[in-house]
């Protein structure tokens, strides 16, 4: 047990310590590409600078050599161009250049003209002295210090003034103001400062720096007077080095120093990169990375103890599910049981439904059974006379009167065959899948399977066969027993009726559909919302007549209709006519042929 309980204690400890060390990565890697993009982005910038810087002076430099051959300077070597001209000349330069100040100075060091006033004694002493000493050797020449006459900080250009026959004559001294370079980016990011050979501070940004020197051995800088501020240098892994400093409030506490010599203007120039926003890029992806740790941990250490928790309860639940699992079996069987006998009851309700329905039909037969007997004994006793006619013909000689009566014989039995093919077909169970079918033969069918009923009850007909075949998707036996169903109700509701008119006919589809209309002129329908349920019915059962005509009401013909005209996508209807009596409506898909026709 307590072995168990160190063993959870250790469990988050281990975790805090090693979401700190993923914390802590996560703070290193992103630092360190933080810190690449930092330096590069200060490369950009601190040539931006420099170029600038360059740019500037190099104007500079471009008028000190295109003015150093001007005719009114080289006149003043052999004093043929008064002082007052050179020098009216060199102050317009210098106030449309902005320059600090101009001079045409001789091979021996003599100023021969001057935009501003210059001493020959100072010469020799100025920051210029270094550029006009390499202009006598024939190359441009460079130098920088503080003017001696404004106390400025300058930049010198010489450009050598050159002999007709080679030589040296003299060089024209162009002094550029730095302050008014600087005026135009002081104050931008970054801090950037430029040094000379001597490690000073000459040209910055940040006025706070200037003049600082570098002390040898140190890469820091430390002001020409005064305390030295904390400085302290830092290389990573991976060579960036950092400016840890306190230098004043526009210089970073912690920056990227980065340097680009640039010997064209024999300065160096360099940056210090703010890395503040590195660090805190870099913290808040280490802190999103700790709380998703963090996350994980607790989420493991929850799901742990909800192990532990589950693993209890499934053990109380097993424990459970064994004492239930005797019962449930003993239930299942009898469930099985149950289940059985419902099967074995369905199937015989099944059976039941369909002999019922076999019996419905069976009793429409049964009803027809007296008018078929009549249709069928005229044509016997008319064949039995005819063909002893045609024997008594015959042996007379009248071979041509003996055939008539053989061809009325024939015409008779082939009546006699077309009305035991609709019995046989009205009798029998259809099965056959949905197919074209002539209307108006199915119609004709049944017309015919009603017309010793309608002849012997004086029911009159309305009925005209249209032209040429009327093609619809359907079952032919299925609809033949549909329609006989429909005149058989109608000649059961006029029964008694003083008028008794029966009404057929089909109205050729629009909209995709044929109708076949069945009227009667009886009662009507009482209930026409029940008239398709199952076993609803208006008739009474009544005893079969001596000519076993009688008839009863099962409630099943127009349930049964109804489910054979659904079976081929069709529709039933029934409804009360405004004049009196019934109607009843088949409504059948058009063929295919016949709808692309």
């Amino acid at each position: 047990m307590t072995s168990g309980l160190l063993r959870r204690a250790l469990v988050p400890v281990l975790g805090l310590l090693v979401v700190a060390a993923l914390a802590y990565g996560a703070w290193r890697i992103s630092y360190a590409r933080a810190l690449d993009g930092l330096a590069q982005r200060g490369w950009s910038d601190l040539a931006l600078t420099t170029d600038r810087l360059t740019g500037q002076l190099q104007r500079y430099q471009d008028l000190a050599v295109m003015l150093v051959t001007h005719p009114a300077l080289v006149g003043r070597l052999d004093g043929s161009v008064p002082q007052e001209e050179a020098d009216a000349l060199l102050l317009r330069a210098a106030d449309r250049t902005g320059v600090m100040n101009m001079a045409y100075v001789d091979a021996e060091g003599h100023v021969l003209a001057a935009a501003r006033p210059v001493s020959d004694s100072a010469l020799p002493r100025s920051p210029a002295m270094p550029a006009y000493a390499r202009a006598l050797t024939g190359a441009l020449g460079t130098s920088h210090g503080i003017d001696p006459a404004l106390d400025r900080r300058a930049y010198y250009f010489a450009a050598p003034s050159f002999a007709a026959g080679g030589g040296v004559t003299g060089a024209l001294l162009v002094a550029v103001n730095i302050d008014a370079l600087e005026q135009e980016w002081r104050g931008e990011r970054p801090a950037v400062f430029f040094t000379d050979t001597t490690g000073e501070v000459f040209v910055t940004n940040r006025s706070e720096i200037l003049f600082w020197r570098r002390p040898e051995g140190s890469p820091g800088l430390v002001p020409a007077t005064g305390p030295t501020p904390p400085f302290r240098a830092e290389v990573t892994g991976r060579g960036e080095e950092l400016w840890h400093t306190d230098w004043g409030a526009y210089l970073p506490r912690t920056g990227l120093h980065l340097a680009r010599d640039l010997p064209k203007i024999g300065l160096t120039g360099e940056a210090l990169i703010e890395t503040a926003p590195v660090r805190r890029i870099a913290a808040l992806q280490a802190a999103l990375v700790g709380l998703v740790g963090l996350a994980a941990l607790g989420t493991f250490l929850w799901a742990s103890q909800r192990r532990r928790v589950l693993a209890r309860a499934n053990a109380l639940l097993e424990t459970r599910v064994a004492a239930r699992t005797a019962e449930l079996s003993g239930t299942n069987l009898q469930l099985r049981r149950e289940v059985a006998e419902r099967q074995e009851a369905e199937a015989a309700l099944k059976k039941a439904q369909a002999d019922l329905v076999q019996a419905g039909k069976l009793s429409a037969l049964g009803q027809m059974s007296a008018g078929i007997s009549h249709e069928l004994n005229q044509p016997l006793m008319a064949i039995r006379q005819f063909a002893e006619n045609g024997t008594l013909l015959m042996e007379r000689g009248r071979t041509e009167a003996a055939a008539q009566n053989l061809s009325r014989i024939s015409e008779l039995a082939e009546r006699m065959g077309r009305i035991i093919r609709n019995l046989r077909a009205f009798a029998k169970q259809e099965s056959s899948p949905v197919r074209p079918i002539d209307l108006t033969r199915a119609v004709e069918t049944a017309l015919e399977m009603t017309e010793a009923r309608r002849a012997r009850e004086g029911v009159t007909l309305d009925w005209s066969a249209p032209a040429g075949p009327i093609m619809a998707l359907g079952g032919e036996v299925r609809l033949g027993q549909v329609l006989l169903n429909l005149m058989t109700n109608a000649l059961d509701a006029m029964q008694g009726r003083e008028t008794r008119h029966l009404t057929v006919a089909i109205d050729r589809g629009i909209g995709g559909r044929h109708r076949i209309r069945v009227a009667d002129t009886g009662p009507g329908i009482a209930a026409p919302e029940r008239i398709f349920d199952p076993f609803y019915t208006t008739k009474e059962v009544a005893a079969p007549e001596a000519d076993g005509t009688g008839e009863e009401g099962m409630g099943l013909g127009l349930s049964i209709s109804y489910g054979l005209v659904q079976s081929f996508g069709g529709r039933i209807r029934g409804r009360n006519l405004p004049q009196g009596g019934a109607e009843f409506t088949v409504e059948l898909d058009r063929a295919p042929q016949e709808a692309a026709a």
